[in-house]
């Protein structure tokens, strides 16, 4: 769980954030600025950031140019995770993924249970792997941010939590 740590040291990794919104701005973007000042926390660097409307292409042409980055290891979106008819980040996302981390969904949805109880079944969080950089998608609310950086993100991403974690496998997400 997330309290194993070893002693090894902290590495810390490339991250882009976008904000999928038709409404916010830098000023208003509370989601993206929170997952920015917690990845700062953490150690981690922030190497871009912006915010896009709730629309497929520009989604995935945003996220495509941070895939072929090799200095980008890890995107995070919040926002369009909903079931609402603009949420669309899921459709955007999906066809980029190499490979889609099923887990990351269930147990996002999981945790939240504990905190929102059954309104945890509308959140289409989801994750997946493209070209060597992993890609969580989280929604909207400042609350669902803080909790999947602080229940999965933080500890997946430090290369000390054990038994195993994201941050130990970026030397083979490549591997053929």
């Amino acid at each position: 769980m997330s309290g194993h740590f070893t002693e090894s040291e902290f590495i810390p990794l490339n991250l882009a954030l976008l904000t999928v919104s038709d409404s916010r701005t830098e000023e208003t973007d509370k989601s993206g600025n929170t997952l920015r000042d917690l990845a700062f926390e953490a150690g981690h660097r922030v190497v871009a950031k912006t915010i896009v409307p709730d629309d497929i292409y520009q989604m995935r042409a945003v996220v495509s140019g941070w895939i072929a980055d090799s200095d980008v290891h890890v995107v995070i979106s919040t926002g369009g995770t909903g079931i609402t008819g603009r949420d669309s980040t899921p459709e955007a996302m999906r066809p980029l993924f190499d490979k889609l981390l099923e887990g990351f969904g269930e147990l996002y949805r999981s945790i939240s249970l504990e905190e929102i109880g059954t309104s945890a079944i509308q959140s289409r969080a989801i994750a997946g792997l493209a070209n060597g950089t992993l890609i969580f998608c989280l929604p909207g609310s400042t609350g669902a941010c803080r909790t999947g950086w602080d229940k999965i993100l933080k500890p997946q991403l430090d290369i000390r939590t054990h038994p195993c974690n994201f941050a130990q496998m970026f030397p083979r997400l490549l591997e053929k």
